[in-house]
């Protein structure tokens, strides 16, 4: 496959220099430790890099694979991916098949650590018996993945269980938190009234803990772009049910949604965060901040 080869060429041609990734630390007690002894995190993309950052030992080096904005269904490898990869101490990954090129990607680098699996535990959402990897658009889920990086955390770095305990507990409570500020600000709208139209099928987990319903001319993933017999099924379907209010994804074509507004006469209702963060100047440049935007935009267009 086109992507095998690509793989293959990115990583193979790549020498594994010694490199370091720049320090991204994350608040807490303990002091960071010295760059060069700072424990090294590779995740797969910006949403478990920025909860890794907030569970890590102090002054960890977490990098994302895939970044800010950026569509991890459709990623192509980097040599320096791979150098970074070969170096890390740990690597972690969503699972449910986001990330279906990681494995591969893992065994050329030759990183022999653990891989871990945020969504372990977790009773995934099936449709079609697809699988559907999205779960962290539900902060009860979130919970789960806090508490897998924890224990992987603990486990390859017994000596600062102190301080990711401590971590964890502040990052929990902050997730509860945030989960009873979501209800509360849907909490206006009526539930007939919490009906959305955005590009491909991210906030299904979303959807199903906080009461909305999505409407989407894509699956699961973007690898594809959706025939015209979908979008015009879409529609139809949007101007049988009276949904109003369309809304642009950060990681998608906006094309797509436009041309459905102007042909269901529904009005824009802003930029959703599906599966990337905004860059850091952006108004989701943390998980917790991609949860809170993405409800304000929602309950806002609704109301207004």
């Amino acid at each position: 496959m086109l992507l095998n080869r690509r793989l293959a060429l990115a990583l193979g041609c790549a020498a594994w220099l010694p490199a370091r990734a720049a320090a991204a630390s994350a608040p807490g007690p303990a002091p960071a430790l010295p760059a060069a002894d700072a424990p090294r995190i590779v995740a797969s993309f910006s949403i478990l890099a920025d909860m890794a950052r907030e569970l890590a030992p102090p002054g960890a080096q977490v990098h994302a694979l895939v970044g800010a904005d950026a569509d991890a269904h459709v990623y192509e490898p980097r040599p320096a991916d791979g150098r970074r990869l070969a170096e890390a101490e740990l690597v972690l990954i969503n699972g449910l098949g986001f990330e279906g090129w990681m494995e591969r990607m893992v065994k050329v680098s030759g990183y022999r650590g653990p891989v871990v699996v945020a969504t372990a535990g977790i009773q995934a959402r099936k449709a079609s018996g697809r699988t559907d990897p999205h779960a962290w658009q539900d902060l009860a889920m979130a919970q789960r993945y806090a508490a897998n990086l924890h224990a992987a955390f603990v486990q390859r770095w017994p000596q600062q269980q102190a301080v990711l305990a401590a971590r964890h507990d502040d990052y929990q409570a902050r997730l509860r938190a945030l989960e009873q500020q979501v209800r509360a600000w849907l909490a206006p709208v009526p539930r007939e009234q919490r009906r959305v139209i955005t590009s491909h099928g991210a906030f299904g987990y979303y959807a199903d803990a906080y009461g909305v319903d999505f409407f989407t001319a894509q699956g699961w993933s973007t690898h594809s772009e959706p025939s015209a017999a979908a979008v015009a099924r879409l529609i139809r379907q949007i101007k049988r049910e009276g949904v109003r209010t369309v809304f642009i994804e950060n990681i998608s074509d906006p094309r797509l949604v436009s041309q459905i507004a102007r042909e269901t006469g529904a009005r824009l209702g802003g930029t959703l965060y599906s599966d990337a963060l905004s860059q850091a100047a952006g108004p989701a440049p943390s998980y917790l901040k991609l949860i809170e935007h993405n409800t304000r935009t929602l309950a806002a267009a609704w109301q207004g």
